[in-house]
């Protein structure tokens, strides 16, 4: 991902914030045999407070990616959506899209099958905490049997990053009235109502604020 500096996203915390938000990421490997990219769910390690990622792959991913042998990328995607000309007013302009991203790069550390399990455990919690029952991974119809034969199935891995790239797309590099003009197109009705992206551009039109204050 190209890096314009109108656009980056440097700080630790929002990135964070992207990640935590956005779990279903892209993973991404260069092997022998060309590229190769998978898709699964990632968690931002609980012990720590930088941006190390905790994750799995289905057998035999891991063999596939090469996993623990090279760097791996992996690909977070925040809100994101098109942006029409017309949202600009009478003034000439182009069609454009707006996003943020983040990407990780980095050789993964793979975890023990006891490690791996606890992440598999956190997930489960993860998603299942919002349900109205949820049910978690060691709850009754699974026993333990059935709980560590999925799990085998599976390779976890640690992953500190050895590079960043993060990048916030947001209209920064327009004028206010500009910016809020989007916003509100973004979030009327229409065919391209995205009130998540919206909701991101008026973050980071108040970080920018702050910055100036």
């Amino acid at each position: 991902m190209r890096q314009n500096p109108s656009f980056t996203l440097a700080d630790v915390t929002e990135i964070r914030r992207v990640i935590e938000a956005n779990p279903w990421a892209t993973i991404v490997s260069s092997t022998d045999d060309g590229l190769v990219a998978s898709h699964y769910a990632v968690l931002l390690d609980d012990d720590r407070d930088d941006l190390t990622i905790v994750a799995h792959v289905g057998r035999p991913d891991d063999l596939i990616h090469g996993l623990g042998e090279r760097e791996l990328l992996v690909v977070f995607q925040g809100p994101h959506g098109y942006v029409s000309p017309g949202w600009y007013g009478d003034v000439p302009a182009v069609p454009t899209w707006n996003y943020t991203a983040v990407h990780l790069a980095g050789t993964p550390e793979i975890l023990t099958p006891d490690e791996n399990l606890r992440v598999l455990d956190r997930l489960v919690e993860r998603f299942e905490n919002g349900m109205p029952e949820p049910r978690l991974m060691w709850q009754r119809p699974n026993d333990a049997a059935f709980v560590e034969r999925l799990a085998a199935g599976t390779v976890g891995f640690r992953l500190t990053p050895a590079r960043v790239v993060a990048k916030r797309k947001l209209s920064q590099n327009k004028p206010v009235e500009t910016i809020e003009s989007v916003i509100a197109a973004l979030e009327s009705e229409g065919p391209y109502t995205n009130r998540p992206l919206a909701a991101e551009m008026r973050r980071a039109q108040v970080a920018r604020e702050g910055n100036r204050a």
